[in-house]
């Protein structure tokens, strides 16, 4: 039998940051992934295919857009098969970097295969080959929540993991689910000619985003996306070539309650994940979950087993890829040298890669009057910011909230790339910096971080001009010669 200082299950972002940490610091590790290549779904069903296809879906809106110029662009006949080709190619190009013979060349022994859980220090590949780990990090990710919904499975449906095998681009398409997942990808096939109705459960889509975000963001996907709010899929029939979804409309009162039939081509189910738990036998190690499957963790990442640690969408914490390698960071450190570094998860910013996009970091205005905390809320309305001018980018905005003494603790936005040009805030709050301290950072002019500045700014005008210190101001004035 094989023994090593660690085992790594998945070979998703958070496992390959711990294989390639641990390797390189001299460990001997082994690396069980159950794809012949290693990536995870943020590679090959997640963020990199997602995105490319939302980049390549906006390319064809702006060329639409160009007609008021005169420029005449047929919207008709996208070939599906291309699109999906360039989506390929952004896949093939960035796993180069997480192929498994870069991890080889790393020391990392590889196995392909699923791995389970033979004891607390043995895991079996393949059902077969057993090896001994003198600790075991578990990071097999999750796959899509799949509702039981009468006539969904007999009828079909398409997930995130499957959307990218699209051949043909559905006329009409049924998206489950108003979150992050749902929404990007409803925005990228409307745009790309679909007509797209969306279902969402709840009375607002984004639900975790702050109030004033997820208001706007309605409005905007509103002339984009058809969205039933308070709607319920209640079953699902085949139609002459077609899909017949059955939805159910809550209203205020139950008399006001309607059904409504909406016949689509395709259906998108993206009502959240689930964890990859249920293959790893975990009672063979006594490792526990919680009602959902999720292995949970403390915060060094340890599970009940203190030699095992759980990273990523597995573990139920937050689930996002930057999250996966932020934990895989802190297990290599816990794992193979001995440390008990806590997480902190306070300072993880995301983004939802709509057009604008949506940046959300820290908490929103809402959570702040839960908490019941003192703060104070600045904004700015990217119509006053001049590089989103120029650009015909206005839409959106950046509210920053503070505590009484001008630390961040929540940061949001909506606009263009907000995603990159929000990170002065993630920087800010992370290291304890003041808003009022970006003011003075020197910006180029005119850039789109500009708006970040101007929302800094605002917190200076409130204290240079409210309470008593523009009194104490105007006599200093006076008194100075």
């Amino acid at each position: 039998m094989k023994k090593y200082d660690l085992i790594v299950i998945g070979g998703g972002s958070g496992g390959l940051t711990v294989a390639a940490g641990a390797a390189s610091l001299g460990g001997k590790v082994a690396l069980i992934e159950k794809e012949e290549q290693p990536g995870g779904d943020c590679l090959h069903y997640g963020c990199v295919p997602s995105k490319a296809l939302i980049e390549i879906a906006n390319r064809i809106k702006s060329a639409r857009s160009l007609e008021m110029f005169g420029v005449q662009i047929s919207a008709d006949n996208i070939r599906m098969e291309s699109v999906m080709k360039k989506v390929k190619e952004a896949i093939d190009h960035i796993q180069v970097h997480d192929s498994v013979d870069r991890f080889r060349q790393l020391g990392v022994d590889v196995y392909i295969g699923t791995g389970a859980f033979h004891s607390k220090n043995e895991v079996i590949i393949n059902d077969s080959e057993i090896i001994y780990g003198k600790r075991i990090v578990i990071s097999t990710g999750s796959k899509p929540f799949i509702p039981q919904v009468p006539g969904l499975k007999e009828n079909g449906f398409i997930t995130n993991e499957t959307i990218f095998s699209l051949s043909k681009l559905p006329k009409r398409l049924l998206v489950i689910g108003g979150g992050t997942v749902g929404i990007e990808m409803a925005q990228a096939m409307a745009r790309l000619g679909s007509e797209v109705t969306v279902v969402e459960r709840s009375e607002a889509i984004l639900a975790k985003e702050d109030g004033e975000v997820k208001r706007l963001m309605q409005e905007v996907l509103s002339k984009e996306l058809d969205i039933l709010y308070n709607a319920t899929v209640e079953t699902i029939e085949a139609g002459q070539n077609e899909k017949v979804v059955h939805i159910t409309l809550e209203a205020k009162t139950p008399n006001d309650e309607q059904s409504i039939s909406v016949r689509v081509d395709e259906i998108l189910v993206a009502t959240g994940r689930t964890p990859n738990s249920d293959k790893l036998q975990l009672n063979k190690a006594d490792i526990q979950t919680d009602d959902r499957g999720n292995i949970t963790v403390n915060e060094r990442l340890q599970t009940n087993i203190p030699h095992i640690y759980a990273i990523g969408d597995v573990n139920g914490t937050l689930p996002f890829t930057h999250v996966a390698g932020m934990e895989g960071k802190h297990v290599v450190q816990n794992a193979l040298l001995g440390l008990r570094r806590k997480i902190d998860y306070s300072n993880v910013p995301w983004v939802t890669y709509t057009s604008p996009e949506v940046f959300h970091l820290g908490l929103t205005e809402e959570e702040a009057k839960e908490q019941k905390m003192d703060h104070d809320v600045y904004k700015s309305d990217l119509s006053e910011v001049d590089r989103f001018v120029t650009d015909d980018q206005t839409t959106g905005f950046v509210k920053i909230i503070t505590d009484k003494k001008g630390n961040i603790i929540g940061a949001h936005a909506i606009g263009n790339n907000a995603g990159d040009w929000m990170q002065e805030a993630v920087f800010s709050k992370q290291f304890k910096k003041k808003l009022g301290s970006i003011s003075n950072v020197i910006h180029p002019y005119p850039s789109h971080s500009s708006a970040v500045q101007r929302t800094a700014d605002a917190y200076w005008r409130k204290k240079l001009f409210e309470g008593f210190l523009p009194k104490l101001m105007e006599k200093y004035i006076r008194w100075f010669r």
